[in-house]
């Protein structure tokens, strides 16, 4: 399914899936490189995946909306390619050093414990984000479901 289009994701994916809105919504991947977007995506078609943090620094520079549940999202791969739909289940905002050993289990990554999680997003956001780190940094923590993938 090499290049396929958005559109042509989505319209398979309502075929497949009727509950999904009609109006597209937003792509994305995980991560900030194409290798982390694979790595991630992978975790999420395995089941194990099943949350994600965000800076909310980044979405209020940015000017977007914090995601809500009920939210469908269509990820991409790390070619940026449509691979999977996921759709928000629950949303909180904590500080950084609030985040627990529940979401960083449902992240997925690593051996999922929380002093891994810790290290490996304080390295992200160090590097990524353009307001950077602070312990007391607001967190976005999503819990999503798989909800369509090809």
């Amino acid at each position: 399914m090499t290049g396929t289009t958005l559109a042509e994701f989505w319209a398979r994916a309502r075929a497949e899936v009727p509950m999904l809105p009609a109006s597209q919504p937003e792509a994305w991947a995980f991560g900030a490189t194409a290798q982390q977007a694979d790595e991630l995506l992978a975790l999420v078609l395995a089941g194990v995946k099943t949350g994600t943090a965000s800076s909310a620094w980044d979405y209020e520079a940015e000017g977007e909306p914090l995601p809500a549940v009920g939210d469908a999202s269509v990820i991409l791969d790390g070619s940026e390619e449509p691979r999977a739909v996921i759709q928000t289940v629950a949303v909180s905002v904590v500080q950084f050093r609030e985040v627990d050993a529940g979401h960083a289990f449902a992240e997925g990554e690593g051996d999922r414990s929380l002093a891994h999680w810790r290290q490996v997003h304080e390295r992200f956001w160090r590097t990524h984000s353009p307001r950077g780190f602070a312990p007391d940094m607001p967190v976005v923590c999503e819990r999503f479901a798989l909800i369509y993938s090809r």
